[in-house]
């Protein structure tokens, strides 16, 4: 590629609370609270993930990458930001988890590297934060076997999604630092349904992820206004070729 598919301000902005990514009290501690609900999410659908191979896209510092090595998984985690990939290592380190692996890296160059190599690609919370979000559902095809699993989650665009993503999380709740999300880069369903099916990925089921502030609990449901998880399957080349 001649140019990286990253936004150096997004990468600067996650680096610069790389530190306090494990405080469940910190402005990480939404991703802490849905982690249950989207592990159980990607396992259920895949199939069960112990003993599989599977590699998490813009792994952050490391919530959903640890907790799928924890469920028996082999995990390569890879994100662009040095600094979570540190406390990553750090963390797994601390918590003895040995079959996980992070490394600094785009999903497009490690598509030409290990292309057809995993069973299970995840990509959570990370296609609003690069220019090019259909570069990165192309890469995920690339990597996954053919019946392969891959997940992806974002945020809707629309005025309920602006309500509640950006100005109740960030400014009214403060659940989230000002500026993580930019109302412009957010995804409708429609649209990563039509990426998804120009790189021949099928669109196997779809679910939102809701959030009540006054009980402070997060649950699942099919609406997708705002926060909303897919799952598509590789078809194998005999499905693809009838």
């Amino acid at each position: 590629m001649s140019q990286l598919n990253v936004d150096p301000q997004e990468i600067a902005k996650f680096e610069a609370f790389a530190a306090i990514w494990w405080d469940q009290h910190s402005e990480f501690r939404p991703l802490h609270m849905i982690n249950p609900l989207r592990l159980n999410w990607i396992d259920e659908h895949a199939g069960g993930i112990q003993g599989k191979k599977v590699l998490d896209v813009g792994c952050g510092g490391g919530i959903l990458a640890e907790s799928m090595a924890r469920r028996g998984a082999n995990v390569l985690g890879i994100d662009m930001g040095l600094a979570p990939l540190n406390v990553a290592r750090i963390h797994a380190e601390q918590e003895g988890v040995h079959n996980i692996e992070y490394r600094q890296i785009t999903v497009e160059q490690l598509a030409e590297e290990q292309t057809g190599q995993y069973d299970v690609v995840t990509c959570m919370e990370m296609l609003e934060h690069v220019p090019d979000p259909a570069s990165i559902i192309q890469a995920c095809y690339k990597l996954v076997k053919p019946n392969g699993h891959v997940f992806f989650s974002t945020i809707n665009r629309n005025p309920k999604a602006y309500l509640f993503a950006i100005v109740g999380a960030e400014y009214v709740l403060r659940m989230l630092a000002k500026g993580t999300h930019d109302y412009s880069k957010f995804i409708k369903p429609s649209e990563l349904a039509h990426d998804i099916r120009e790189t021949g990925l099928k669109l196997k089921d779809m679910t939102g992820l809701h959030y009540n502030p006054l009980t402070k609990r997060y649950w699942l449901a099919p609406n997708v206004d705002v926060n909303y998880m897919v799952y598509t399957q590789k078809e194998s080349q005999n499905e693809t070729a009838e």
